[in-house]
């Protein structure tokens, strides 16, 4: 009979979640978290054949420490954090967590909109400063309120989660236009129109990114793409933080280049404490903490289809595999 897998989740409190233990012979480990110089050595340690990692990196020179790992499965769709190419030379299978989130990031997404376009931030800090209450009127104006219904959303990306806002925009009664490299097949039936990139940016009253972070997408958009939108325009990012030059994008809100941004996402996260999307306090600027994703139920389908996966690879009939 062959020995047990040894499996070691490097960092267990990234998610929430119940997870049910692969009904395979194994030996199990997990840490709360790991620092990307303790990953190692807790592997070896364990001798572990499948690494479970959300976002801690496992980069060629730590592959060549572990001889026994054959699996990393990632309990996240990115796997940015993982060398893929040294993990095709070495032989070891990596998965990733896929459609997870299609009900809470775009909803999440949709907070963020609908935030900034009914200035929910600008009209709490007013009451909180006491203007209501001083108002000649029974109500406050002072910033001005958009409706959805009738604008343009413009996706960047159409995947599941692209999608899945698409079908909220519409529901709102919102036009929906869409850039993605892959030709859309479907996008009548999906109530969208495909568009350039150039038209997604110039004539879009809310862009919405839902693409991964590749050397093609990194910083896609910019100070020259910023100046193109419409100035009464918002950016909302639930994707990657590297998609958008956050100085550039600090300095359009600042000098009223577009209208406002709702981002889940920073380049680094955390982020450091000069971070300055994190030190931009203005009404027209929400920044949540990566929590787009997190909802209780998104969790717990996240957690059962990474075990999911792990147990498809001991069964020979790997799946999610993305190297």
């Amino acid at each position: 009979m062959s020995a047990p897998h040894s499996i070691v989740f490097l960092d267990r409190d990234s998610v929430i979640a119940t997870i049910r233990r692969p009904a395979f012979e194994h030996r199990w480990a997990e840490y709360p978290a790991t620092r990307a110089g303790e990953a190692v050595a807790r592997l070896r340690e364990a001798g572990a054949s499948i690494a479970i990692t959300n976002k801690v990196p496992l980069r060629a020179a730590d592959l060549d420490q572990l001889p026994d790992l054959k699996m990393i499965a990632v309990a996240a769709t990115g796997t940015d954090i993982i060398d893929l190419a040294a993990c095709r030379e070495r032989g070891i299978v990596v998965s990733n967590i896929r459609n997870y989130a299609v009900h809470t990031l775009p909803e999440h997404t949709f907070a963020l909109i609908l935030a900034l376009r009914r200035q929910i931030v600008a009209y709490r800090a007013d009451i909180e400063a006491g203007l209501w209450q001083k108002s000649e009127r029974f109500c406050l104006f002072g910033h001005p309120i958009s409706d959805l219904a009738g604008s343009r959303l413009g996706l960047l990306g159409y995947g599941a989660l692209g999608k899945s806002v698409a079908q909220i925009a519409r529901a709102f009664g919102m036009e929906v236009i869409v850039h993605t490299r892959s030709p859309l097949a479907d996008a009548a039936a999906d109530g969208v129109r495909e568009a350039s990139f150039d038209e997604v940016l110039e004539s879009s009253d809310i862009i919405s990114l839902h693409l991964p972070l590749t050397p093609q997408t990194r910083e896609l958009i910019g100070a020259s793409q910023l100046i193109r939108m419409k100035r009464n325009a918002l950016l909302i990012n639930t994707a990657r933080g590297g998609l958008v030059d956050e100085s550039a994008l600090a300095d359009a809100l600042r000098t009223g280049v577009i209208a406002g941004a709702g981002f889940d996402v920073l380049v680094q996260e955390p982020p450091p404490a000069d971070n300055v999307l994190l030190n931009l306090r203005l009404p027209n600027f929400l920044l949540t903490p990566h929590s787009a994703w997190a909802s209780t139920q998104a969790m717990q389908v996240l957690v059962d289809q990474l075990i999911d996966n792990v147990e498809a690879w001991v069964a020979g009939t790997p799946r999610n595999v993305v190297a």
